[in-house]
């Protein structure tokens, strides 16, 4: 037989490899791979966090004066990614389940509109102008409206057979024209003053001194929350995520809250509006938005209900296999149903906090937002081939989203190019989910 000859460049690797350094080197590499696979770290979760902070830190360097990390723009920037938040979250049930809901926007318009038309035009008559409750009569009617809304479109997705694309899409038609229907294209402007509060503004806050209070029961029910999780793992026998990334991840959660809470509660009570309290000269912070508060609120409750909730496993049940959770003893007709009524709620409180962030209701309101919604949740990981999404990557979505489009607002960039900018990141972001579940699958 011809010897086969070897050259000593092709030695060289298996000499390498062969020798202690190169063997040190694998097992380092193996050791580290093999602690990060036993903390269970969410990939895509930790990919969109830092995606956020790089573009935090490139708006701040490339923004005119370096106004994008200041207290008042993050501020505004929390308030303004709440309406999107509160909605995405009841998309990602929906495209969970392999549908779609297009009338979103529309839906809030109208929704809003009637909020606005009875606590401006009707309940004065009634109970008088600024009665204390005419801000929770509002909101029930919106509510209830919303949920009505939605879960008449949901029958005829689930029971008539109707696609969710077609159905929605007649929503995207039907509800704006009855938006403008309604008041005829006017303008239904001021809203109940304690209504107001809710969308936030210089009256719409906690304060300083309660925004530290949240934090802190923030930092004890993550806490709560680890610990709680750790005890279910040993109950049923799983395995033990290790103590170090349980602290790591506890320490650095709680640091998180603590620091955008200082930073936010940075953000004062203009002079002007000090001096009107009785507070001249002094420093009076902000602190947490209302909008905030109830998109963090309404994402604590989805997150509970997606994942703790028969409901929740039936959506993600539906989305991964229609057939096998039909034959499973899943309702999927009665659940789509319940999805969209859901989804029709958010849209109603969201409508109540844009009404009263803008104090005034217009059948324009909620242009585009269904666009935004779906992004923000496309963004933050749900896959239209269904059965994959969380609650934790829409806001997270939302909240990339709403910053690209206030740093480019800082540069003076105009409309259209944001809209081209955000496209782009929409479709970067499904073509990166197709291409992960593409290599899942092989």
């Amino acid at each position: 037989m011809a010897e086969t000859k070897v050259s000593a460049a092709e030695r060289e690797p298996e000499a390498q490899s062969a020798s202690p350094e190169g063997q040190g080197k694998r097992s380092l590499l193996r050791s580290l791979g093999d602690r990060m696979r036993s903390a269970e770290i969410d990939y895509r979760l930790a990919g969109m966090l830092l995606a956020l902070a790089i573009i935090w830190i490139v708006f701040h360097i490339i923004t005119p004066g370096h106004t994008f990390l200041t207290p008042r723009n993050i501020w505004n920037l929390s308030v303004q990614t709440a309406v999107v938040a509160i909605m995405a979250t009841g998309m990602v049930l929906v495209i969970v389940t392999r549908n779609i809901d297009l009338s979103v926007g529309a839906v809030m318009a109208a929704v809003g509109m009637a909020m606005a038309i009875v606590q401006h035009d009707w309940l004065p008559k009634w109970i008088g102008f600024d009665h204390p409750l005419t801000w929770v009569i509002a909101i029930a009617v919106g509510l209830v409206l919303g949920a009505a809304i939605g879960a008449f479109q949901g029958t005829i997705i689930a029971y008539v057979g109707v696609p969710s694309f077609i159905v929605t899409l007649g929503g995207f038609l039907v509800w704006r024209g009855v938006a403008w229907w309604m008041a005829s294209g006017q303008t239904i402007a001021p809203m109940d003053t304690l209504f107001r509060n809710l969308g936030g503004g210089s009256t719409g806050t906690v304060g300083g001194t309660w925004s530290w209070i949240l934090a802190i029961a923030a930092c004890v029910g993550i806490v709560l929350l680890q610990f709680t999780k750790r005890r279910q793992r040993r109950r049923y026998g799983f395995r033990q995520r290790p103590m170090w990334a349980e602290l790591t991840i506890a320490v650095i959660a709680c640091g998180a809250v603590l620091l955008l809470v200082g930073f936010l509660n940075r953000y004062y009570l203009p002079p002007a509006l000090a001096t009107q309290t009785g507070h001249e000269g002094e420093n009076i912070s902000l602190g947490l938005a209302y909008p905030v508060l109830i998109a963090i609120g309404v994402g604590i409750v989805m997150t509970f209900i997606a994942t703790r909730r028969r409901f929740g496993r039936s959506v993600y049940a539906i989305g991964g296999n229609p057939e096998a959770a039909e034959l499973a003893g899943i309702k999927t007709r009665r659940t789509i149903v319940k999805t969209f009524t859901l989804m029709g709620l958010l849209v109603g409180l969201a409508a109540a906090v844009q009404i009263a962030r803008l104090n005034a209701a217009v059948s324009s309101l909620g242009t585009g937002m269904e666009l935004n919604v779906i992004a923000a949740a496309v963004i933050g990981g749900t896959s239209f081939a269904g059965g994959v999404g969380t609650i934790v990557g829409a806001l997270l979505g939302a909240l990339i989203m709403q910053s690209l489009v206030s740093g480019m607002v800082l540069m003076g960039i105009e409309a259209p190019l944001q809209d081209i900018v955000v496209g782009i990141v929409l479709v970067l972001a499904v073509t990166l989910d197709t291409i992960v579940r593409r290599r899942a699958a092989k």
